[in-house]
């Protein structure tokens, strides 16, 4: 199945822990269409001294209803940076999906165009 919809983000500096040379922030989301719902996560962020280059991973927990079943999973994500050139995973941790969702596999992309931030969304669910 594959589901397109759009969201809203707020993205929270936090402290660096003791340490830390790279950047972290907290993620609160609200995700509209069909998957809707709600995630809390976390990112770290890393630049570098070449322009256009940096690194992100980052970690959220989605509570949502997705084809009408209820429950959470983790999505990470691994976001790339080459001299201004992006490259995105966003995938369905394995075995970390909840509730009715339990089994959810899946793969997210992000499109971020004049501010609006979109979502499709590549995903099985097992029968009921």
């Amino acid at each position: 199945m594959q589901i397109e919809g759009s969201f809203d983000v707020k993205l929270t500096p936090q402290a660096p822990a003791e340490g830390q040379t790279w950047g972290r922030q907290s993620i609160t989301k609200t995700f509209h269409g069909a998957l809707d719902g709600s995630s809390r996560g976390e990112m770290l962020a890393a630049g570098t001294a070449v322009k256009g280059s940096a690194g992100y991973v980052a970690l959220e927990q989605v509570t949502a209803t997705l084809e009408g079943r209820k429950g959470s999973f983790f999505l990470q994500h691994f976001g790339l940076m080459d001299k201004g050139t992006p490259t995105l995973n966003v995938s369905v941790i394995p075995d970390s999906a909840t509730g009715e969702l339990t089994g959810l596999q899946g793969t997210m992309t992000i499109d971020i165009t004049g501010g609006q931030h979109r979502y499709t969304f590549t995903y099985s669910l097992p029968p009921r």
